[in-house]
């Protein structure tokens, strides 16, 4: 009997935001694994303990991302992880787009502002300012070239804290066709799902944000899993992983361009697609299972 830990945050008092979590659990455990949610940053948990542990919700990493990189790297060293630590530190900073960008994915422009960098902001069109590691449009805001001195400040704020901003073109396709997520796991397509723009013109970077407004599911078309299957392709390690996200938006000229790779935390939207429960379950299982082999990818 495998023992699978699917690690998660911790959310304190307040209900858990995975609504997929108990339900991977469950499905895990009755197809013959000893599965449990363990918080990735409880110190009472024995990793090595476990045949594999599953990156599933770590959703506050972001925030705490020295320690969780080194949290990364010392199960890596004690059991079976998925992602593979090495794919894991490479996701967790958005630079990558950069390096995908190189290798001849087609990205959304995307440049890199560090702290003490001069604030180097688009003069003509709309932008997005967000950080290079963050997750659920945290820290993220769209501006007009009019709004200038605000984004500055949004910079300022950002670099006070540690964080190296991107800055993109707002890809205006967004208000028209969404965001759409394909899921991979196992290797393979999962499901697609299709969500509304999240940043909404004046809402301030510091307010909270509705993370897939308008979530439903999608049927993708052969240029958005073409993109999405380049980008995979160009990942650093790629035959190790699990699963993965691919986010997808127009460009200007209505194809596909990648917006972010998920590659540490996605959610699965399982609730939106329960007929995919049995495939994660029997990838998850089959990772578990065979600790010599490659996780599929």
């Amino acid at each position: 009997m495998p023992r699978i830990a699917l690690a998660t945050y911790d959310p304190g008092t307040e209900p858990s935001r995975d609504g997929d979590l108990p339900v991977l659990v469950r499905a895990l455990t009755d197809a013959g694994a000893e599965a449990e949610a363990r918080h990735w940053d409880d110190p009472a948990v024995d990793w090595g303990g476990y045949d594999l542990v599953v990156i599933r919700s770590t959703w506050d990493y972001s925030w705490r991302a020295a320690e969780f990189g080194a949290w990364v790297d010392r199960v890596g060293t004690l059991t079976r992880l998925a992602n593979p630590a090495p794919v894991v530190r490479w996701n967790a900073d958005k630079r990558y787009l950069g390096e995908l960008a190189a290798a001849g994915v087609p990205t959304v422009p995307t440049h890199y502002i560090p702290p003490g960098g001069p604030a180097a902001l688009p003069a003509g069109q709309e932008f997005v300012i967000k950080p290079a590691s963050g997750a659920g449009a945290r820290f993220a805001a769209r501006y007009t070239p009019a709004e200038h001195d605000t984004a500055v400040r949004h910079l300022a704020r950002m670099h006070a804290e540690g964080f190296t901003a991107m800055v993109q073109p707002y890809m205006p396709g967004i208000d028209v066709r969404g965001e759409r997520a394909l899921q991979f796991f196992g290797g393979r397509l999962l499901h697609a799902s299709r969500k509304g723009a999240v940043l909404s013109p004046g809402t301030p970077y510091d307010a909270d944000k509705v993370p897939h407004p308008g979530l439903e599911r999608w049927q993708p078309t052969d240029a958005e899993l073409a993109v999405a299957e380049k980008a995979l392709a160009a990942v650093p390690g790629a035959p190790g992983l699990l699963y993965a996200r691919v986010d997808l938006v127009d460009g200007d000229d209505g194809e596909p361009r990648l917006m972010e790779l998920e590659l540490v935390e996605p959610n699965l939207f399982l609730r939106l697609h329960p007929d995919s429960l049995p495939r994660v379950t029997e990838a998850v299982l089959a990772a578990a299972e065979d600790p010599t082999a490659s996780l599929p990818g």
